[in-house]
This record gives structure tokens, C-alpha cells and sequence, in this order.
């Protein structure tokens, strides 16, 4: 067992568990961090994304000693000002949930893409959530949801 510290949303957190234990398992289970959801357990679906040093990352896959040093960002940290992100409030706005379980994982991607790329075409939009799988099939809502962040936006700029 080996102690790490672990910078997320903006607080420090040690804790004393295997290197080679999942930053998804750290999380849930030692952190009660709940919001990154178990789907395949091989990085596929992305429904266990975090941004990891602002970059979406699959969280079952990822090591708890790759993670270490580094800013972590879950979907309970990603408002601001004890707000909604403008994503989070876009996917209420544009019903881009159904079952839900996709949508932290979408919003925490979505959230980079348009940080990245802050007015992106439709095409760029699939492009950068590519790999993100909503099992409900619900993307024409998910890409009006990203739509309407990036305005949100705009509209506070």
C-alpha cells in the first residue's frame, strides 16, 4: 500500500491504497465521489470520464499512481460558483439525458471540447465527443446540448 495525495475539484485528499488500483475505484469507493460511473471497465464508453489536468480521461483504466500530482475534476466540481457549468445546465435545458448514466462523463467532455474550441461546428461536436457512448442513443439532444453551452457561453462573455 502506498499513500497518495490527490488534488481534486480544488481540495487535497491523501489516501493510503494500491498504485495500481483505479482512479474510478478511488473515487467511488475511498472518496464517495460517486458521479463517474462504472460502464465497461476498459476505457470504452466513457462513462467513468474525469478531466484529468483538463483533459477528459477514463477514470477505470487510469492507474491512482498516474493521477497523482495532478488536478482532478469530477462532475460534482465542475460548477462554479456554486452554480450549474453552462453544459450542465445546456443538458437540462435540451433534455440530453435520459437514463442519466452517460451524462457526467458527456458534460465533463463537452465541458473540455468547448474550452478547447469554444464555437464548434456540428461536425467538430460529434468529433470531440466521439467515444462518449449514450446507450439511450440520445445524441441529437447531447449535440443541441453542446450547442447551446457554447451560446450560454458567448451570452456571459
Amino acid at each position: 500500500m502506498t499513500e497518495f495525495m490527490l488534488r481534486i475539484n480544488g481540495a487535497d485528499h491523501t489516501v493510503t491504497s494500491d498504485p495500481d488500483r483505479s482512479l474510478l475505484q478511488t473515487l467511488r469507493e475511498d472518496l464517495d465521489l460517486t458521479g463517474a460511473k462504472y460502464g465497461c471497465g476498459e476505457g470504452a464508453c466513457r462513462s467513468c470520464t474525469v478531466l484529468l489536468d483538463g483533459r477528459p480521461t477514463a477514470a477505470c483504466v487510469t492507474p491512482l499512481s498516474r493521477a497523482e500530482g495532478r488536478e482532478i475534476v469530477t462532475i460534482e466540481g465542475l460548477g462554479e460558483d456554486g452554480g450549474l457549468h453552462p453544459v450542465q445546465q445546456a443538458f437540462i435545458d435540451e433534455h440530453a439525458m435520459q437514463c442519466g448514466y452517460c451524462v457526467p462523463g458527456m458534460i465533463l467532455t463537452a465541458a473540455a471540447l468547448l474550452r478547447d474550441n469554444p464555437d464548434p461546428d456540428p461536425e467538430a461536436i460529434v468529433s470531440g465527443m466521439n467515444g462518449n457512448i449514450c446507450r439511450c442513443c440520445n445524441y441529437p439532444n447531447i449535440v443541441r446540448a453542446v450547442e447551446r453551452a457554447a451560446a450560454l457561453r458567448h451570452a456571459e462573455a
